[in-house]
């Protein structure tokens, strides 16, 4: 245990971290992980898709489907991690179904499932940093694997995988991130985090030895590549997404569409 979180502590990619995350999981059984992130949930719902953090090593067709295509918007273990905290075994599922409380989109969603063999695993749902943020993670078991061993292999260990689960996704969502669209350059990065120390487009200008009109160009792409309106919008963006004021060694993780 030591040994990964050490490992895991000293990782310096989303990526690096996600590999490590994933292969301890296998450990105890599950071998298919999606997971997402999100700082701009709204009161009617997740927000727009393009602006969640989204991590799997499940199949590309699968995630097509369950994400590309928007079915998980009536997932019924996603509508669970969107309304609680903490840990839900998938027999939650089971009983819907067996009680008739299921609506017919949510049977599809369950159809879509069985074809890929998601059948049985655990949800997390993470506690929120704030009004805005909600961050959980799907565990699939491997195939073969019945939603009751899943259930006895939680209660062996529950306990540690909820831990291992917490302190991943606290690594992960404090790294830089952006959707493809919306990576910021390294010259829209640096007008912004100029911005945000409240430097004048004639300051900035002078600083980083441009005309005002270079500047306001990079501004504008800047606040085009984040989908805002303003340029205040554009520093709480991508300050929300880590993308300004990096490390020498931070590196922003470009997902694709």
């Amino acid at each position: 245990m030591i040994d990964y979180l050490e490992k895991l502590l000293s990782a310096r990619t989303i990526q690096e971290i996600w590999s490590l995350h994933c292969d301890r999981m296998a450990e105890f059984g599950f071998d298919r992980l999606l997971y997402g992130f999100t700082r701009f949930r709204t009161s009617q719902g997740l927000g727009n898709l393009e602006d969640t953090l989204i991590l799997s090593n499940h199949d590309h067709a699968y995630l097509e489907g369950f994400v590309g295509d928007g079915l998980y918007n009536h997932a019924p273990m996603v509508k669970w991690a969107a309304q609680n905290e903490g840990a839900c075994s998938w027999s939650r599922v089971e009983a819907q179904v067996l009680s008739g409380q299921l609506t017919q989109t949510e049977r599809r969603v369950l159809e879509f499932n069985l074809r890929f063999d998601v059948r049985a695993g655990y949800s997390i749902s993470f506690p929120d940093v704030t009004v805005r943020a909600k961050g959980a993670i799907g565990l699939c078991a491997a195939r073969g694997i019945t939603q009751a061993e899943v259930d006895r292999i939680w209660d062996r260990h529950g306990r540690e995988i909820m831990v291992l689960n917490n302190i991943a996704h606290l690594r992960i969502c404090s790294m830089p991130y952006a959707t493809a669209r919306r990576a910021l350059t390294p010259r829209q990065r640096e007008v912004l985090e100029w911005v945000a120390e409240g430097k004048t487009t004639a300051d900035i200008a002078t600083i980083m030895g441009l005309t005002a009109a270079t500047v306001e160009k990079h501004l504008r792409l800047a606040r085009e590549a984040l989908d805002v309106d303003t340029t205040a919008q554009a520093v709480l963006k991508a300050s929300m997404q880590n993308q300004i004021f990096l490390s020498s060694n931070g590196t922003t993780l470009s997902l694709p569409q």
